[in-house]
């Protein structure tokens, strides 16, 4: 990834968080079959490893679990944010126009070995820890109690488990921040107001950070 200075977010906790609060990645690997990609729902476990560890399963009859072995590099694509910059939305074009169009977003991209695990124990942990994570916002949370035992151990017989641990995890927040403070917040300002909240907010404090 091409990574400026100014757009480049090195540390860890804030990578992680944008992991766990944007937690579908893309899952890219190289093996016997050549490139692949796959989007899955990632699990990460923070203080394992040196970087931390992603956990996810696959259906068996995704054929990357036999098409990579174990150890291969992989790499994992976790997006926060994008969306369109306009240069009507910089104060500065009214003076100069000298501004183009670009596109802002928040990515990480984990580098990792994979671990194929291929146990019923370790699968039913990670649909487990998924199921609560992503269930604890529902009014009532569903459990895998709530389906019949021999149902449940037919579903987790049909999936397989990945493991990643992380080896290098870097973050490009591309922002403006190689803009004006102004242009900054006039296009934050403008993505708050098509209700693009994330990024915009996130440029708004990037422009805060600048004119520090």
């Amino acid at each position: 990834m091409y990574l400026p200075s100014h757009f480049e977010e090195s540390r860890i906790a804030v990578l992680h968080d944008l992991i766990e609060k944007h937690p579908m990645g893309i899952l890219f690997t190289h093996g016997k079959s050549g490139l692949d990609a796959n989007h899955l729902p990632f699990d990460l476990h923070r203080a394992e490893g040196s970087q931390g560890v992603l956990h996810a399963h696959v259906a068996r009859n995704n054929p990357v679990w036999q098409d990579v072995a174990n150890v291969d590099e992989v790499m994992v694509v976790f997006r926060a944010a994008d969306a369109y910059i306009s240069p009507q939305w910089y104060p500065s074009k009214h003076e100069f126009h000298k501004q183009v169009p670009t596109w802002n977003y928040i990515v990480a991209h984990a580098y990792g070995r994979i671990t194929i695990r291929d146990d019923e124990r370790y699968v039913r942990g990670v649909v487990a820890r998924l199921t609560r994570i992503h269930e604890a916002s529902q009014p009532v949370p569903w459990k895998m109690t709530d389906a019949p035992a021999d149902y449940i151990d037919s579903m987790l017989k049909a999936i397989v488990g990945l493991e990643i641990e992380i080896t290098r995890i870097v973050g490009k927040y591309k922002l403006g921040q190689n803009k004006e403070v102004r242009d900054i917040r006039g296009a934050g300002e403008a993505l708050n107001a098509k209700g693009d909240r994330l990024l915009g907010d996130a440029m708004l404090a990037a422009a805060d950070a600048k004119g520090e």
